[in-house]
């Protein structure tokens, strides 16, 4: 049985609810990648020159996996609801959050990679 508002409003097109579906799966997918760079770069890559970067990336890696992972079903409900009401799409800003956390840990590795 799905939340109360999973009955509000109209049924959307079920191809429209099957790509929110997809959506928040590609976002769980991403969270689990997330996480698995934390590890790899604790357990994988070799201590950087300066120290605790790598711990700090790590760090930055998993929390950003984490919570990507508990606000992706968030996400996927608000546009759930928006489709079920014949609203707009809500705007959010976890897909730029994590694309500012994945760019700025791969500038980091950039930069350590060239410092070597």
């Amino acid at each position: 049985m799905g939340p109360r508002w999973y009955e509000e409003g109209q049924e959307p097109d079920y191809r429209f609810t099957l790509a929110n579906e997809r959506t928040f799966l590609a976002w769980l997918r991403t969270a689990l990648a997330l996480v698995a760079g934390a590890v790899a770069l604790t357990q994988l890559v070799p201590s950087f020159a300066v120290p605790h970067l790598k711990t700090a990336l790590a760090v930055l890696l998993a929390v950003a996996g984490t919570v990507l992972a508990a606000l992706s079903y968030r996400r996927w409900a608000k546009v759930q609801r928006a489709m079920r009401h014949g609203r707009p799409l809500p705007m959010d800003w976890l897909p730029a959050t994590i694309g500012v956390v994945a760019a700025v840990v791969g500038l980091v590795v950039v930069a350590v990679v060239f410092a070597r």
